[in-house]
């Protein structure tokens, strides 16, 4: 297992600049950046592709879909338009250099209709992520979908709903994100549903209960590391906190961190706290 850190640490708006990281992250261990993506046509996947390539520095993609895109929408012009979308992202993921691309990308955060999922939905889904296979296998890429807790999204929650949705889709470049910080809330055992994901767990978010410093919460990140371990895990355990920066209005820990918790503080001594936990 590698231990790698989301720019979601820093900025939602990650720029040119934000490259300039790297060569500190590899100084701590860090051995991935995950880049999100909310317009790819917005990043520089050549330039960036260079940095993380020199640095020697793997790279993922985490994609929050923008306004417009739903795949589960009732309106067959915009389900067709996620599904190009979509495509879109996993190209310029491939361009960026990277092997997985992740996310809740079957509905936008915040799409709450005030309703359980239908079976419509859970169909039109299936159909958008099946439509993909052709564009994951020309670029090699993995898409890995991530459940949201309940209060970001109606559709999917849990491991075993996540599951359940990557078997229907039947694509074995298809799997599974556990966001420790959503599992936290949405599953009565977060170790147990890693356990249960088997070969269909292809990423981790290790998140906080509170997005803050790893080890600082009651997140049960031993327990969960032990299952990593139990289910012979090979890929990367992403931290993704948010850190306090007056200098980067457009993170997201500049609504909610602790104002004495850097960004360098969630990728440093997080990755400090997770290697003593895989070391064992």
């Amino acid at each position: 297992m590698q231990i790698g850190v989301s720019a979601f640490a820093w900025t939602a708006d990650f720029r040119e600049r934000h490259l300039e990281l790297l060569p500190r992250m590899r100084e701590h261990g860090l051995m991935a950046f995950e880049v999100p993506m909310f317009v790819p046509g917005r990043l520089p996947a050549a330039k960036i592709r260079r940095a993380m390539e020199a640095n020697e520095v793997a790279c993922s993609v985490c994609a929050i879909l923008p306004a417009g895109i739903n795949p589960i929408a009732s309106d067959a012009e915009i389900r067709k338009r996620s599904a190009a979308h979509l495509a879109t992202c996993i190209e310029v993921a491939a361009e960026l250099g990277a092997k997985l691309i992740g996310g809740p990308v079957y509905a936008p955060i915040g799409y709450l209709p005030g309703r359980r999922r239908t079976g419509e939905e859970w169909e039109w889904a299936i159909e958008c992520f099946r439509s993909l296979a052709e564009n994951l296998d020309a670029c090699e890429i993995t898409l890995s979908i991530e459940p949201v807790n309940r209060s970001e999204s109606h559709f999917l929650n849990t491991a075993r709903d996540a599951k359940a949705l990557c078997e229907a889709i039947g694509n074995s470049r298809v799997g599974v994100t556990i966001d420790t910080f959503h599992a936290n809330i949405e599953e009565k055992n977060v170790a147990e549903a890693i356990r249960s994901l088997g070969d269909r767990l292809q990423h981790i978010h290790a998140s906080e209960n509170d997005r803050g410093l790893l080890g600082s919460g009651h997140v049960d990140f031993p327990g969960i590391v032990a299952a990593l371990h139990g289910v012979e895990y090979g890929g990367c355990v992403m931290i993704e906190g948010f850190g306090y920066s007056a200098d980067e209005p457009d993170a997201p820990g500049a609504q909610w961190a602790e104002p004495s918790v850097s960004p360098e503080d969630i990728a440093f001594q997080g990755a400090t706290y997770l290697a003593g936990l895989l070391a064992v």
